[in-house]
């Protein structure tokens, strides 16, 4: 919502009455202010000049059951924290109390000072969350001072991302979000993809059945005054196992004595107690999903809320990075998990429903019902493996930008999740050419020799 342009006279009047008659119908003065989409000094002088007293009239006062859930109901409906203050008739400060009561929007913590020096510590970069919330601020008229007072943030930190976020129309959440992302810094490539020499190096000591930590201790032996010819072993076994390519790629099943393709686990020892009944492993998923040539396979996995108590299911396409999120009402036991997916995973096209790989948790306890009800067959990922669902994980990084660690995901109705998902399904990605997700799906699904490779 913006400011309305007061160019004539009658428009403003019109503006005012309806800015008084919003007050009559029981509003504070806050709220009708932004219902009609003026200043809350503009409408405080129109109050006065009303003979209408000073907006006291909500502060302290005990609300009714039914004005919070008029609130509450509209946030699950996906309106902001001032627009569900407006339809439920309290003040923006009302609203916000609320929300940050109830553990929705967090409030930043204060900046502390330096027990040793005075110096103020380094603050966390500002979230999607308060970008968010400081669209609201600045379409409600509030100033940089007194927005950066409600944030807790520094008057500086808040006018530079006014700058980094302002669009013809005015500041943009999103936009500044996109900016902020642009701006971080990348992962290091790969020294074995960016070093030919290195490369073919490794690729022959592997042929002749050196194993990983061999070849890095003697690369160090026969190139002592070089070291861009040196690599970790733990470098060559990433190289090997996660998304390997060319020459490497070859050599996956040969080239070490296990002759095993994926990685053993590092770390706790397994018993074999707490799998999951009937599940099948990775190394069983169709050669088809690891290339990523050919979509319809996906990754899942939970996001969780605080205490433990709540959460949101996770799917990913791996070609694409096309998101689809699961409402969890109440809990995140395997029954309500496989009655989300039941109810979403038909939704997906059929020829997009080819294997889904989830980690050993016991919310996927009904896995075998859920490949029933879906047909969409489910492999399980080796215990503390992470990567061998990258993708999912790297999502469920971006996710927290929406859903921030300690908050109840309860709160947050299948609505609420269908706008988060599609608004990472419209982001330009990289990969893509600068296409979106959506775009993307869209392409494969339109080309009829995309799923060549998966008949032939």
């Amino acid at each position: 919502m913006g400011f309305r342009k007061q160019g004539s006279k009658g428009v403003a009047e019109s503006v005012r009455e309806e800015f008084l008659e919003a007050l009559k119908s029981g509003l504070s003065q806050s709220a009708a202010a932004v219902r009609v989409g003026v200043s809350n000094p503009t409408g405080s002088k129109w109050a006065r000049a009303a003979g209408i007293p000073a907006d006291t009239r909500h502060r302290g006062m005990r609300y009714s059951a039914g004005v919070r859930e008029a609130f509450w109901a509209a946030m699950h409906d996906g309106a902001s924290p001032t627009q569900a203050a407006v339809i439920s008739g309290v003040s923006e400060q009302t609203g916000q109390r609320w929300v940050e009561q109830a553990g929705y929007v967090p409030r930043t913590a204060s900046v502390e000072l330096a027990k040793t020096d005075g110096e103020r510590r380094p603050r966390a970069p500002l979230t999607f969350t308060e970008r968010c919330r400081l669209e609201d601020l600045l379409e409600s008229g509030c100033t940089p001072v007194r927005a950066a007072e409600l944030l807790d943030r520094h008057t500086d930190t808040v006018r530079r991302e006014i700058g980094n976020g302002t669009t013809h129309s005015g500041y943009r959440a999103r936009v500044g979000q996109d900016v902020a992302e642009s701006k971080r810094k990348r992962p290091k490539p790969r020294k074995l993809d960016d070093n030919p020499a290195l490369l073919a190096e490794v690729v022959a000591r592997l042929k002749q059945r050196n194993s990983p930590e061999q070849i890095a201790g003697r690369l160090r032996v026969d190139f002592p005054d070089d070291p861009e010819m040196w690599v970790s072993h733990e470098t060559i076994y990433q190289a090997l196992y996660v998304q390997p390519r060319g020459e490497l790629a070859k050599e996956v099943k040969s080239a070490l004595r296990t002759g095993r393709a994926q990685r053993k686990p590092q770390g706790r020892s397994q018993t074999g107690q707490g799998k999951l009944k009937g599940m099948v492993n990775i190394s069983e998923r169709p050669a088809e999903a690891d290339d990523r040539a050919v979509p319809g396979h996906w990754e899942g996995d939970l996001i969780i809320g605080a205490g433990q108590q709540s959460a949101i299911g996770t799917l990913v396409e791996r070609t694409t990075g096309f998101v689809v999120l699961l409402h969890l009402p109440g809990d995140r036991t395997a029954a309500t998990l496989a009655a989300a997916m039941s109810a979403k995973v038909p939704e997906i096209p059929e020829i997009l429903r080819r294997s889904l790989t989830w980690d050993q948790g016991s919310e996927m306890a009904l896995h075998t019902a859920i490949t029933e009800a879906t047909g969409l067959p489910i492999y399980f990922c080796d215990p503390h493996s992470p990567w061998q669902r990258g993708t999912n994980e790297n999502t469920n990084g971006l996710l927290r930008q929406y859903f921030p660690k300690g908050t109840d995901l309860s709160f947050y109705g299948p609505g609420w999740l269908d706008q988060v998902a599609a608004e990472l399904n419209a982001r330009p990605r990289k990969r893509h050419n600068w296409r979106t997700p959506a775009e993307e799906l869209h392409r494969l699904l339109s080309d009829p020799s995309t799923f060549v490779a998966a008949t032939a």
